[in-house]
């Protein structure tokens, strides 16, 4: 099919003969998204090619991707547009292929411009792809392309939930061989963190930097305050050591890294936690609890570590002087005193909306959502979030991924020629929001597909999320209120391989076993 299509004042000749080479989708036909990615590739200068050139993108998209289809038509251009940045991070190299988190070089990026404070949301947004080789080589490059066949010399430089990271990649992949074979690596990374940044009462010290978090409120560069980020990142990572361990047969391993995630979580609820301020806050050096509320609090949910009587955090969430901008969820809460005071184009955490920040801040109000009953926030509030997270993600009408931006305008803050290499930034997850957020599957290690959808019951009369590679089948999640949209009946549906395995009439939980 030859199809000419007017995009961006320019004429766009699009050849698509594939219609059925993404025979893993069930119900949607990819042509029917294709407008998106002309429409990328006519408006991109494509200054910099990687792996993936933009002529290939959308072929690239059909091959690798799920599709996704809803009634929000800029909820569904952002998925698009997602995937088409992130492919154009994917660079080979002579030790096999790896991400970049900038698109042209930066000074403090290491071999092949690669940094590693993004590793852990490349890799959630990466794991719903098909094919997972170029993950492979990533890990094996941050793990063991240094000196001595050791990890790369960079990789300490941030902070890093990397093993949970590929740990919550397995539970998609259920691939344990290679999970195992890079145990070793995590226990010795681990061992590093220890003798690096814990102090003699069991906790993590951090600069703000180093957590790739520059310029807050409550710290600064060179600071060794205790935070809420590498203390939640460091117990989830033992946890999961300690679950990689039981399936590599070694259960003393397990047991002592069970240990370790069980210690620290209980110092992080005791010391970081502000009863009067009711938050997790930074604690200074001297002892005292940072003045300041800041989105980094939201952390120790991203990984489940908070107890039910925290709760009361989220009431900060929605409130205008706490964290609810007019664009989104601010990095620091809007009554403080210092709330964007530090400038603006150096990288500040004092208030400024972060899509790092939002898109960690969704994933903990994604688990608290699905865990023990609270009345502080709803699945309206999510919903209502990452649609304005999707809003906020364009520049002069065109869709747009940069650093950060302003709370109040939507405006992105790094501008001039600077701006160039902050254009799709990769630093942060939306198309995971999506699928394992909104849509709802949430991974598992048995024979079973979870479906939690965070729809609101009374918005969406249909969505549908094709073609999803998960443990070993191809999964199809459609939701048809009226059965009118995909004349499959009506409900919410779960198919394997194009066989219905699950079906519910409404809009909520839904657990199926997988042939």
């Amino acid at each position: 099919m030859i199809r000419l299509a007017l995009v961006c004042g320019s004429l766009l000749l699009w050849r698509s003969d594939f219609n059925s080479a993404h025979a893993e989708a069930a119900v949607l036909k990819p042509d029917d998204f294709a407008h998106h990615y002309e429409r990328f590739n006519a408006c991109d200068n494509e200054q910099v090619v990687n792996e993936i050139p933009n002529a290939d993108s959308w072929l690239w998209m059909v091959d690798q991707a799920p599709l996704f289809e809803c009634p929000s038509t800029r909820l569904e251009e952002m998925y698009y547009f997602r995937w088409w940045t992130y492919r154009k991070h994917m660079k080979r190299t002579p030790v096999g292929m790896v991400l970049t988190e900038f698109i042209l070089p930066v000074s403090h990026a290491g071999d092949y411009n690669t940094v590693s404070c993004a590793f852990g949301h490349q890799v959630a947004e990466g794991r719903w792809l098909h094919d997972q080789t170029f993950l492979d080589d990533y890990t094996l490059f941050w793990l063991r392309s240094g000196p001595g066949g050791g990890p790369a010399e960079h990789f300490h430089k941030f902070s890093s939930w990397a093993a949970v990271a590929l740990y919550d990649r397995y539970l998609v992949t259920l691939d344990r061989s290679f999970l195992v074979s890079i145990l070793e690596d995590l226990v010795a990374d681990y061992r590093t963190w220890e003798g690096e940044r814990q102090r003699d009462d069991g906790l993590f010290w951090q600069h703000d930097v180093k957590d790739g978090m520059e310029e807050s409120i409550s710290g600064g560069r060179r600071v060794k305050n205790i935070r809420p980020t590498i203390n939640s990142y460091m117990v989830a990572n033992a946890l999961a050591i300690s679950r990689i361990a039981d399936l590599a047969g070694k259960s003393e391993l397990s047991q002592e890294f069970a240990k370790k995630s069980e210690e620290l979580r209980t110092l992080l609820n005791e010391q970081l936690w502000d009863k009067d301020s009711q938050f997790f806050k930074v604690v200074l050096e001297n002892g005292e609890f940072s003045t300041a509320r800041e989105a980094i609090g939201f952390i120790p949910w991203m990984f489940d570590l908070a107890e039910p009587e925290h709760a009361e955090a989220w009431a900060q969430l929605i409130d205008p002087a706490g964290f609810r901008g007019p664009w989104g969820l601010t990095t620091a809460e809007r009554r403080h005193p210092e709330f964007r005071t530090h400038g603006t184009g150096t990288c500040e955490w004092d208030g400024a909306v972060w899509p790092f920040a939002t898109s960690q801040t969704l994933n903990g109000l994604a688990n608290l959502l699905r865990g023990a009953p609270q009345s502080f926030v709803t699945k309206r509030d999510f919903f209502d979030q990452l649609m304005l997270y999707a809003e906020a993600q364009q520049q002069d009408g065109m869709a747009y991924i940069g650093e950060y931006y302003d709370e109040q305008t939507g405006d992105w803050l790094i501008t001039g020629p600077k701006a160039e290499r902050s254009r799709f930034y990769n630093h942060s997850t939306f198309n995971d929001l999506i699928i394992s957020g909104l849509v709802g599957i949430v991974p598992r290690d048995d024979n079973f597909i979870e479906i939690d959808p965070l729809i609101p019951k009374d918005v969406w009369d249909w969505f549908c999320l094709d073609g999803v590679q998960y443990h070993g089948q191809t999964l199809t999640v459609f939701w048809d209120r009226n059965g009118a949209r995909y004349h499959r009946g009506k409900g919410l549906v779960i198919l394997a391989d194009g066989q219905e395995i699950g079906r519910s009439p409404s809009l909520g939980p839904l657990t199926a076993k997988l042939p």
